[in-house]
């Protein structure tokens, strides 16, 4: 199966993925295997997600059993907060390249504009979020590592054969455009939160206008931030009138019509499931069309609701108060 692609200067990213954040450890390595006898060239990993062995694990099952080959795979994966200092970046993402079993990567992100100390690889990966989690109160803890010394950084991975693309996820137009100003390698891909409630329109055009491709997470919306208490009982997106309608008129389901909004508009589009049917579904995107008006109407429900927000969970989870798109 050949999926409908995002052309990037020197490569194509495949218009849908499948993400690996929240798969279990113990069930990533068959994932991988089913995703890609499923179709699925493009996947979505990173380094909080703490299950890149297991990822890498099933890369080299499916690799050494020929059900496809490394250049026709795009594998995504994420500079954590903890490695933003120049030292640090280049290890980071040998560690991964490690878990995953790999040479290179297709695209390495920064996976936030935050700059967090330093935790050594010996004493906790994946790092994550606390400085020092055993203390009573723990919290986040901050470096001073401006955002072009990480991007320099990372540009020197492009030059060292180790990525073949960079670019940001959870950035604003804001610092897109200072980058843009100074880069010496370009960001290829901009990913953020982007789904009907989160269109995200200025973003998606100031990236488009300027050659950067954009990848969607959480495309559907509410339904990954159930389970962890970031969203409403009531907030979701397949119940919508407007999905719906265009669901029954199309003859899919509510996913497949969000999902082909969002590549219809020109996104890549990396949901997560683990269920062998949801995997097929969602890779059925391109054998229909939505109307002019079922775009517009399905555009129209934008409420400007971000589920994937530092600025309220971090408070919450790890008790340090970060707001990045304020």
């Amino acid at each position: 199966m050949n999926t409908p692609s995002l052309a990037l200067a020197g490569g194509r990213l495949p218009s849908v993925g499948l993400g690996f954040w929240k798969v279990p450890k113990h069930s990533a390595a068959d994932l991988v295997r089913q995703a890609i006898r499923t179709g699925y060239r493009h996947l979505d990993c990173a380094c909080d997600y703490g299950n890149e062995p297991e990822v890498g694990a099933g890369l080299a099952a499916a690799l050494a059993a020929g059900e496809c080959r490394r250049d026709e795979l795009w594998v995504t994966s994420k500079l954590w907060n903890t490695y933003h200092a120049r030292p640090h970046v280049r290890p980071a993402v040998e560690r991964t390249l490690r878990d995953l079993r790999l040479d290179h990567l297709d695209l390495y992100l920064i996976h936030f504009p935050i700059a967090q100390e330093f935790v050594p690889f010996e004493e906790r990966y994946p790092p994550e979020w606390f400085f020092d989690p055993s203390e009573t109160a723990p919290r986040m803890k901050f470096a001073r590592v401006p955002l072009s010394e990480t991007w320099s950084a990372m540009e020197d991975l492009v030059t060292a054969g180790l990525v073949r693309h960079i670019g940001v996820c959870n950035y604003g137009a804001a610092l897109l455009r200072d980058f843009l100003s100074c880069a010496r390698v370009r960001p290829a891909v901009l990913q953020v939160e982007l789904h009907p409630y989160l269109a995200q329109e200025k973003l998606v055009r100031f990236a488009r206008e300027n050659g950067i491709a954009v990848t969607a997470f959480s495309p559907l919306a509410a339904q990954s931030y159930h389970s962890i208490g970031m969203a409403g009982a009531g907030e979701s997106v397949l119940n919508e009138e407007a999905v719906r309608t265009a669901a029954a008129r199309h003859e899919k389901t509510p996913a497949q019509v969000v999902l082909r909004w969002g590549v219809q508009r020109g996104t890549a589009v990396v949901p997560k499931t683990s269920r062998p049917e949801r995997l097929a579904e969602n890779l059925a995107l391109f054998d229909f069309e939505l109307t002019a008006e079922e775009m517009a109407a399905i555009s129209a429900l934008d409420r400007n609701r971000r589920f994937n927000d530092p600025g309220v969970f971090c408070e919450a989870a790890f008790n340090t108060f970060c707001p990045i798109y304020e």
